[in-house]
């Protein structure tokens, strides 16, 4: 009768702890913020010097930072009039880290050496969770 008593209350203990930390996970989840994405159409008009001058240097920030490099070549214009160039998008953890790599001075390094060499339109979003 006692194992019977005591194994019930093991199982009432676990099932409590399975469902408290069910509604931690919800919590926690409730409160992780969504991943930004940075998104770059840029008029290059020398090509050769943005690859090699721009590039290295700011995808080593990007890396540096926590993004990751999703595309990064010329795009195919499905609608409307987007520069010809350039077209990247990055995506980061959440708007805080993405913000906290656009201005760090690598990155801001990195852009004004760009800058020789292409006009950037640039946006950042946050994703949708």
């Amino acid at each position: 009768m006692r194992s019977m008593k005591t194994a019930l209350i093991v199982a009432a203990s676990m099932l409590t702890g399975i469902a408290l930390g069910g509604i931690g996970v919800h919590a926690l989840h409730a409160q992780a913020k969504p991943p930004a994405y940075f998104v770059a159409a840029n008029e290059v008009s020398d090509m050769d010097g943005f690859n090699k001058q721009f590039g290295a240097p700011a995808q080593a920030s990007v890396k540096a930072h926590g993004g990751r490099i999703l595309a990064a070549d010329k795009g195919t214009t499905l609608a409307g009039n987007l520069p010809t160039g350039r077209v990247a998008v990055l995506a980061f953890d959440n708007m805080d880290q993405l913000i906290a790599w656009y201005h760090s001075p690598e990155y801001q390094a990195a852009q004004r050496i760009g800058e020789k060499y292409a006009k950037f339109n640039q946006v950042a979003v946050e994703g949708i969770q």
